[in-house]
């Protein structure tokens, strides 16, 4: 009998096709209030995030972008204006719940005619090759079960030219830092979740997903790996957050 494969859920060792259903439960679970936590948690921060992020994709008008894990939509909305009438932006998400309601906040600020919605896996996507000229992934790639396939995956996807930013948690760069964001996720965090998103446990899967993310350099290599180029990142905050940026050539 083969042996089954596992993979991380946080802290856990789970069976690899177990996964992807757990994360859905986790985002099921939070979808009503992700908004509203993802400004409790950073203190409003992760806008400024989002915001760098959107200027490093370049986006331009008539371009085709593939925005993952999109959420409920912060980066889709400013690709949304910035690709225009012209272009087009697919929003993309593994999670129904988080579709739908991305879907709803956009139709609530009036954007609608050049974006698509389809519930897919960035392991797996449904799209045929050379078809994006940019494509993100937003506090996402963290819970992939495979990111080397998914890496590999957005890179058939784009088109020659076309580039791949991440935008995700990382490796803060000093100790002091690490140790404070530590008590913070390990400490606060979950309380947070408890008190706002009443949920716990999820809160706590997320701090502990992104402890075990790759740090800075190995993402970089894991991209070169899938075929990228000129790949560089760029530490936020202190590198509790990461921007990396590679391009199909």
């Amino acid at each position: 009998m083969p042996e089954q494969r596992t993979t991380h859920f946080g802290y856990q060792q789970v069976p690899e096709q177990e996964k992807a259903q757990r994360v859905r439960n986790v985002f099921d679970s939070v979808a009503s209030r992700y908004d509203l936590m993802n400004d409790l948690m950073s203190l409003g921060i992760h806008r400024l995030w989002k915001r760098r992020a959107v200027e490093l994709a370049g986006v331009r008008r008539g371009q085709r972008v593939l925005d993952l894990a999109a959420g409920t939509g912060d980066l889709a909305a400013r690709f949304a204006t910035l690709a225009g009438a012209e272009g087009e932006v697919v929003f993309s998400d593994i999670n129904a719940s988080m579709l739908r309601m991305g879907r709803q906040r956009m139709l609530d600020r009036g954007l609608a005619g050049n974006l698509g919605y389809v519930q897919a896996d960035a392991q797996d996507l449904p799209f045929p090759d050379a078809c994006f000229d940019c494509a993100t992934i937003g506090f996402g790639l963290r819970n992939v079960t495979d990111k080397d396939a998914a890496l590999r995956a957005i890179f058939r996807v784009l088109k020659p030219g076309g580039r791949l930013l991440i935008l995700e948690f990382s490796k803060p760069r000093s100790k002091p830092l690490s140790l404070a964001y530590d008590l913070y996720s390990f400490g606060l965090l979950p309380k947070i979740g408890k008190l706002i998103a009443k949920d716990e446990e999820s809160y706590r899967y997320l701090a502990e997903s992104i402890r075990m993310h790759p740090d800075q350099e190995t993402l970089k290599t894991m991209l070169q790996d899938a075929g990228f180029e000129r790949c560089e990142y760029f530490n936020l905050s202190g590198g509790i957050v990461a921007i990396h940026r590679g391009y199909k050539l």
